[in-house]
């Protein structure tokens, strides 16, 4: 299973990712060829608002509602994110990320270490709401653009579940929750190729910051942990 890994990730880096900008600057020439970009551009745009919009307000939720939970300021572990926000956004990648948020987490006071050492690395490798609300939002506006209409809540019901776990598979990758999940976009709610390459198109403007939510919101959910093992006085080696 490793060296399978290693084969996909290797496909993905030396293949995949060097000739995406290049797949991005033929779909934003067939539109504008077209004359389809300049109607369509205030589209991307409020895709983008919009998408920001739900990042920050997620965001704010979880750390709010870390803070009434664990009775601690928030703010002494959020103010610490700004380099792993400015790694993110560079980036596009979790995994590259990772490193910079377990040493700048080690600065908070009110993260439990053994719990922070636990977690933050746990997170980073499978909490994705950034990545996956970036891709449902795209799934229903490229479907409502290109079909007239959204996917029926039964195949959100079954797509987004699905999402979750494929997205698992791809902390290391920019772009790697939309590349992976390709497959299940086509087959469980039938966006074809044309929709899909608009999914790939419009998404590079927005995996920095579904990438900058991932591991910033890692930090909300290891005040949780800190707070339910003091509660629960589990101790450090029952984490371990």
């Amino acid at each position: 299973l490793y060296d399978f890994q290693d084969i996909v990730f290797i496909m993905v880096k030396k293949i995949l990712i060097p000739i995406l900008p290049f797949f991005i600057a033929a779909n934003f020439s067939v539109l504008a060829y077209e004359g389809a970009l300049a109607s369509r551009l205030p589209i991307f745009l409020t895709i983008l608002i919009i998408t920001l919009a739900c990042h920050i307000f997620w965001i704010t939720f979880l750390y709010v509602s870390a803070g009434l939970y664990s009775k601690k300021n928030p703010w002494l572990i959020f103010k610490y994110y700004g380099p792993v926000m400015l790694t993110a956004l560079g980036t596009q990648s979790s995994a590259a990320s990772l490193g910079v948020a377990i040493e700048q987490t080690k600065k908070s006071p009110v993260l439990r270490s053994d719990v922070r050492d636990f977690a933050i690395p746990l997170f980073g490798n499978i909490h994705f709401p950034g990545s996956i609300l970036d891709v449902v939002f795209l799934a229903l506006v490229v479907s409502q653009l290109l079909y007239g209409t959204m996917p029926e809540l039964s195949k959100m019901l079954v797509f987004i579940p699905l999402l979750a776990i494929f997205a698992i598979a791809a902390p290391g990758l920019p772009g790697g929750t939309l590349i992976t999940s390709l497959g299940l976009i086509h087959a469980v709610l039938g966006i074809d190729d044309t929709g899909t390459a608009l999914m790939i198109t419009i998404f590079a403007l927005l995996d920095s910051f579904g990438t900058t939510h991932n591991i910033t919101s890692d930090g909300a959910l290891t005040l949780f942990l800190s707070r339910y093992s003091d509660n629960n006085k589990i101790a450090s080696s029952q984490i371990q």
